[in-house]
């Protein structure tokens, strides 16, 4: 039974998700308060976590900082209906996806599967035939492991994916719709600025070519795309 924790101040809210995902197979643990929330996400126990962008003592992007010190799991934050400051900063803190609030928990449901069907896709062939390459970029699919110039990336499940995508087509452009799919497992929204967000991330982590340039080009009006030189 996948393990999922709800950190979230709304005690009726985290109630009611709690309820509905477990009648559709989870495990599920809520926390109430961010410290709690915080010790019970680095305990290595849950798949995914859920967390609230607002909480009382702690904020939820402070939490998710200190998360990612310590480890890669996937986050899904709950941000503001149409506050997109706060889902920009949510993914730029290095949140996996958000949903908005409120939301149906049917929602919530599918969001979460979408996200564990990612990690918990295994290709065989790729742990027989070896990485991935494209330039100085290796992947393992399999193992969900990245290295560039011989150094380990620390990526969330996400930028992950976004990356595999990029590299199987290096040399090509991928559209941002193509890589919402891929990446978050969903179609691209209108507005929806999550995609350009996980790449300036990525950017970051790839750093820039001898003459300035970024390994990953955008191309406008059609999406980005991975340069191997």
């Amino acid at each position: 039974m996948t393990s999922i924790l709800i950190i979230d101040d709304d005690v009726e809210l985290a109630g009611l998700f709690k309820d509905y995902l477990e009648r559709e197979g989870f495990s599920v643990t809520t926390a109430h308060d961010g410290l709690t929330g915080l010790n019970l996400a680095l305990s290595d126990q849950y798949a995914l976590a859920v967390l609230d962008i607002m909480l009382p003592d702690i904020k939820g992007t402070e939490i998710l900082a200190r998360i990612r010190q310590q480890s890669q799991m996937p986050i899904m934050m709950f941000t503001a209906k149409g506050d997109d400051v706060d889902r920009i900063i949510g993914l730029e803190a290095g949140a996996d996806d958000y949903v908005p609030k409120p939301c149906t928990p049917r929602e919530l449901v599918a969001r979460i599967r979408a996200i564990l069907r990612r990690i918990e896709t295994v290709n065989d062939k790729d742990l027989q035939d070896g990485p991935i390459c494209a330039g100085p970029l290796q992947i393992w699919s399999g193992k969900r492991r990245a290295s560039w110039f011989d150094r380990e990336l620390e990526l969330t499940s996400t930028e992950f994916e976004l990356l595999e995508t990029l590299a199987i087509n290096v040399g090509h452009v991928v559209s941002k719709n193509e890589l919402s799919e891929k990446g978050l497992g969903r179609p691209l929204a209108r507005f929806d600025r999550s995609i350009d967000v996980h790449m300036s991330s990525i950017r970051q982590k790839l750093g820039h070519q001898s003459d300035g340039r970024s390994y990953i080009q955008t191309v406008r009006g059609k999406g980005y795309q991975l340069v191997s030189d």
